[in-house]
């Protein structure tokens, strides 16, 4: 009963994450709410699931999923923003302090 609650709760935390992608008008803002929400969507669900399994061979699989997933995910989102970042022609509005701005006006082109 609690491993098919878990998986319905991640499964709406992962619907959660679709809709903030489709909702959200900033590059940002859609990548924070699909990092976020589609990670966590994610792991409660491999946890549901490891909970109802119970051979060891498929927990240990589901646990190792969750731990790419923790793994990849944000390392993915960030390489994404600081491209997205750096890119031409996208409107970004910063409403903090902008640290990485200082660092893009001395950096050098890349070397063909």
């Amino acid at each position: 009963m609690i491993g098919e609650l878990l998986v319905l709760f991640g499964s709406l935390l992962t619907l959660l994450a679709a809709i903030g992608m489709v909702r959200f008008k900033d590059v940002f803002a859609r990548m924070h709410a699909l990092t976020k929400a589609s990670t966590a969507g994610v792991i409660v669900v491999l946890v549901g699931a490891a909970i109802h399994l119970d051979h060891p061979n498929d927990v240990t699989s589901l646990f190792l999923a969750a731990a790419l997933q923790l793994l990849t995910s944000p390392v993915a989102a960030n390489m994404i923003s600081l491209a997205t970042y750096r890119a031409e022609g996208i409107d970004l509005v910063v409403h903090t302090v902008d640290e990485s701005g200082d660092y893009l006006d001395r950096a050098e082109p890349p070397s063909p």
